[in-house]
């Protein structure tokens, strides 16, 4: 149990069975009446918000997120299998649980898993990923002052905007939580 007086960014709570993490709160002490913490919540499995008022001191479950270090192996039509790389057990995992982030999944990549209950509740992705251009249209000589961009396909079918000067065959470092292009490696 935890204090909503101990409130932090980050921290995740268990309420009405489902996982929550605090995304904002704030303190509140009116003037007449009793103190009260006023939080905005993430359900971390759908990802939707809620904003709940709990009575100062109210006493919430914390909600034990397991996170297991996996090696994404393929996709089985049905869902993406990973190994965990402890003891080696194949899971499936939906693509609903991978979400957008599926699109940037390389084989025998390493990904986190989150379990809430023994269940999947999402997939924790590196924020950075190295990928091959398979195609796009060829760089013209000398068009790379002009800040312009042009669409290329990756390895793993998702396209990004990149600069002009990129050509099929290199490979970049992608931001996956913006989806953009960073620099050639």
């Amino acid at each position: 149990m935890i204090s909503v007086n101990d409130f932090k960014t980050g921290v995740t709570i268990e309420l009405e069975g489902q996982a929550f993490q605090v995304v904002e709160f704030m303190h509140v002490k009116p003037g007449k009446g009793s103190a009260f913490v006023r939080a905005k919540l993430k359900n971390v499995k759908t990802g939707g918000t809620v904003e709940k008022t709990f009575r100062g001191g109210e006493k919430v479950p914390r909600a034990h997120l397991d996170k297991r270090e996996m090696q994404y192996l393929y996709n089985d039509g049905e869902g993406y299998v990973c190994m965990d790389t402890e003891n080696y057990e194949q899971i499936s995992i939906s693509k609903e649980s991978i979400g957008e982030g599926a699109k940037w999944l390389m084989e025998n990549m390493i990904i986190g898993v989150l379990f809430f209950q023994g269940n999947i509740i999402g997939v924790d992705l590196p924020n950075f990923v190295e990928m091959l251009v398979v195609d796009t249209e060829p760089g013209v000589k000398g068009d790379t002052a002009t800040g312009a961009v042009k669409n290329a396909t990756l390895e793993s079918g998702a396209v990004v905007q990149v600069p002009l000067f990129v050509n099929a065959g290199d490979r970049l470092r992608i931001d996956i939580r913006t989806g953009e292009y960073m620099e050639r490696v």
